[in-house]
């Protein structure tokens, strides 16, 4: 009897481990490997997401200032993460042709795909580039994929973690994408 609890177990730990290791190598290529580049062609606007903006920030700034979209579009949170972004939004006398800075409901992704629906729809924008953390382009393109039909490029900008921030941002975005899965914003599909 003993001898059966413990082959028993030895094989719930080998099994888990496997589990784990499957997890931990798909959440290597979903997470931090997934760095789309900026979009094969214009676009109407590029909208940095908010959060790490010292990070985003740049690489929206350089899309737009190529002349790839005539907008820069920026989400406004007011949180420390945010203060660069913030801070150009605050001291660009707005309203401008070139900015537009909003502030989402619920502070989260899902209040900026919201927000940006209702950008796409107000702009009559066809095309979008949406700058965010390689780790966030998966949850992310998901959501703005099923609140707008513009053709949206995610673009990812490249975070500076260490081996325990990028494992609770694996445990995060395993989880945020569960979530989009389940629980759809703005319907299935584009609104």
């Amino acid at each position: 009897m003993h001898q059966k609890r413990t082959v028993a177990a030895r094989a719930l730990a080998y099994g888990l481990s496997a589990l784990f290791l499957l997890w931990f190598t798909a959440s290597i290529f979903a997470f931090c490997l997934n760095t789309p580049g900026p979009p094969d062609s214009p676009v109407d606007a590029v909208i940095v997401l908010g959060g790490a903006s010292d990070e985003r920030l740049p690489v929206a700034e350089l899309l737009a200032d190529s002349g790839d979209a005539p907008v820069l579009v920026v989400s406004r949170t007011d949180t420390p993460g945010n203060a660069s972004a913030d801070a150009l939004c605050r001291d660009t006398p707005l309203p401008s042709a070139s900015l537009i800075c909003f502030r989402p409901e619920g502070m989260d992704t899902r209040g900026e795909a919201v927000a940006i629906r209702q950008l796409v729809a107000v702009n009559g924008w066809d095309s979008i580039a949406v700058v965010t953390s390689s780790y966030h382009v998966a949850r992310a393109g998901l959501l703005m994929g099923q609140c707008t039909d513009a053709s949206v490029a995610m673009v990812s900008s490249a975070p500076k973690l260490d081996s325990l921030q990028w494992l609770r941002r694996f445990v995060i975005e395993t989880g945020g994408l569960l979530d989009v899965n389940l629980r759809p914003e703005c319907g299935s599909s584009g609104a």
